[in-house]
């Protein structure tokens, strides 16, 4: 069984500290089987996160401060209009990491195509992408997560009507030949975390897998 923890959405933005927090918080009480897997789904106050894989030239180049945090992957933002979701999750032994991140980013297609858009995978990079026709593809949505205690932590961010702006100072994920869009920006019309919220509570309730 699993749990959701709406913990602020639109205009109850949540702290990157805060929200750091309540997932160590509840990962503690899952890992030790206190609990039932539990979703925390959030928008973000503004902010620059840094996975461990960050390199210096990807940070930004204004000194806007950054956050370290201890998930997998590299820099990325987090803020209003961006649904953020912390699956914490007692993962299968043996764990497979690759298995279940392909896992999220599959709940985050069949969420996106309730929307009318399609999306998709690419090959050597994690997240998903929406194909632009021309043989290339814009990011939609960014995935990086932590396993400890046989428990994962971190987890998704889904753009959804968040500016860009953010994502022009730095080299999001690394990756420098790519562009970042949103949910409201590819379809023409406002799609909110809120809305993106309710879908992604079904499909996660859909696929049950993931229970150890």
């Amino acid at each position: 069984m699993t749990d959701f923890l709406v913990a602020g959405l639109s205009p109850n933005y949540v702290s990157y500290d805060d929200g750091l927090t309540l997932q160590r918080e509840i990962h503690s009480q899952v890992s030790k089987n206190e609990r039932d897997n539990t979703v925390i789904l959030l928008e973000h106050l503004p902010v620059y996160t840094a996975g461990k894989r960050t390199e210096g030239e990807e940070l930004p180049k204004d000194g806007t401060p950054v956050v370290e945090t201890d998930r997998g992957g590299k820099i990325t933002w987090h803020g209003p209009g961006q649904l953020v979701g912390y699956p914490i999750m007692r993962l299968p032994r043996p764990i497979d990491v690759v298995g279940y991140v392909r896992w999220l980013e599959q709940v985050l297609i069949d969420t996106i195509a309730d929307f009318g858009l399609h999306t998709e995978r690419v090959a050597g990079r994690s997240g998903v992408w929406a194909p632009t026709g021309d043989g290339n593809h814009v990011k939609l949505a960014a995935i990086g997560i932590r396993v400890a205690d046989h428990t994962a932590m971190h987890g998704f961010a889904l753009n959804c009507n968040n500016s860009l702006e953010p994502y022009e100072t730095i080299i999001a994920c690394g990756i420098k030949d790519a562009k970042t869009s949103t949910l409201s920006e590819l379809l023409g019309k406002e799609i909110t975390p809120a809305m993106a919220a309710d879908r992604v509570q079904l499909h996660l309730n859909q696929i049950t897998k993931v229970d150890a």
